[in-house]
Parts: C-alpha cells; structure tokens; sequence
C-alpha cells in the first residue's frame, strides 16, 4: 500500500508595520521656506557688502590726511570748561597741538588756561608744558609755573621757575624765557644756570638758535668743563 506524500505550507509572515512618516501642515512648509529664502538672500547681500565696507574704509584711512585742512596749524582739545575766576573762561588740562613753519609738530598742555573770551588772542596758562620737535629730530621741552600763550604769532611766554630738557642730555633753569613755536627758536633774557654732558654753566641769558642746534650764552658766562664727562659726550 503506497502510502500518501504530505507536504507542509508554510503561510508567509504578516505584514510588519508601516514606516513612520511625518506630515508638516502646508502653511507651516510655506512659513520654513519663506524663511530660508530671507536667510538665503541675506547671505548674498553680506557677500557683497562687506568687502565693499572693508574697501571704503581703506580709502578713508589713505586719503585721510590729504583732505584735512592744509592750513589748520593750531587745534584745541578741553577736557572740561567751566566759568573761571573774575568772569574769564577756564579750560581744565587744555592741548594746543601745532605745527612749525616746516611742518613739524609741537604741543603745549598745561593744568588750566584761562581766557577773557572763547575766541581771545592770548590764553593765559597754568603750569604749562611744551614739546619740541627739533630740526635734526632731538626733542626740546619745557616747563613753567605759568605762561601766556598768543595764538597769532604762535608765541609762548613762560615765566616762573622755568626749565629746559633736551634729549642729549642738557637741562637749562632760568626765571623766564620767551618760545617762539613756528620757528623753534627760545631767548631767556634773565639768569640761566645748567649741566650738561659737559659740565655746568651760568650766564645772564641765553638764546636757542638754527632750529635747535644752536645754544648761545649771552652777557657774562661761566662755562665749567668735566674732562671726563666731556670725553664721554657724544
């Protein structure tokens, strides 16, 4: 007896679940778009933008000095104002910046200028500062108790206590001393007494010459030399 061949199907697995998708309702795509596209356009413009700000800058900083007032040979900076004693105008640590007729920088400050009006021809200063730049690049300054500075002729009248410092060493103390600013030029008419690389002097006045270079002893003079310091001196 044949006996009867049993096969066994075996039913295919159930479906599985379908994949999780997200539904973002219209008007909510439509608000992310439109902000992608601002971002998208903003993007572009600052491409442009900024390389044509860093551009204008640039040509600022070069042309600059060369359209600033050729003529301006005297500016003035407060750093307060206020009513002065005796109905005169007071300008706490003002800083008179200018240049001599060869172009080269000078600065006057001091702790207060005083003036009868905003537009005076004479400022009158407590104790003021001067700094020189000479012709051969050294440095001259000076200061005082008090000063009288005249805007017109670039004149600075120091007096009391006054004291001369240059770079190379010299240092110069005389009563009073008249400064000429545009011209680098300084004549004391009173006592002066000093040192210097070389030693020490004393004389009955003095006046500085050829831009600096020069310092002439006026009147009787005593000059007393250092060997040694005068061979040190450069």
């Amino acid at each position: 007896m044949h006996g009867a061949a049993m096969t066994e199907q075996i039913a295919p697995p159930p479906p599985g679940p379908s994949p999780l998708r997200l539904a973002m309702p219209a008007d909510a795509r439509s608000r992310a778009q439109r902000r992608l596209t601002r971002y998208s356009r903003m993007v572009q413009v600052l491409k442009v933008l900024l390389p044509v700000i860093a551009l204008l800058l640039l040509i600022l900083v070069a042309i600059w000095p060369h359209i600033r007032p050729q003529d301006e040979r005297f500016r003035i900076g407060i750093a307060s104002l206020g009513d002065g004693d005796a109905g005169q105008l007071g300008m706490v640590n003002p800083r008179y910046v200018g240049t001599d007729d060869a172009g080269r920088q000078y600065t006057v400050s001091a702790d207060l200028a005083r003036s009868e009006t905003p537009d005076a021809a004479e400022v009158e200063l407590e104790m003021p500062k001067a700094d020189l730049v000479l012709e051969d690049g050294s440095w001259l300054v000076l200061t005082a108790n008090s000063g009288l500075y005249t805007q017109a002729t670039e004149r600075l009248d120091l007096s009391g206590s006054v004291t001369l410092f240059h770079d190379s060493g010299y240092e110069f103390r005389t009563p009073s001393v008249d400064v000429y600013l545009d011209q680098n030029r300084a004549v004391g008419t009173r006592p002066v007494e000093g040192q210097g690389p070389f030693g020490d002097l004393a004389a009955e006045g003095f006046e500085i010459v050829d831009r600096g270079r020069t310092v002439l002893l006026t009147g009787k003079a005593r000059l007393v030399l250092y060997p040694g310091l005068a061979e040190a001196a450069p």
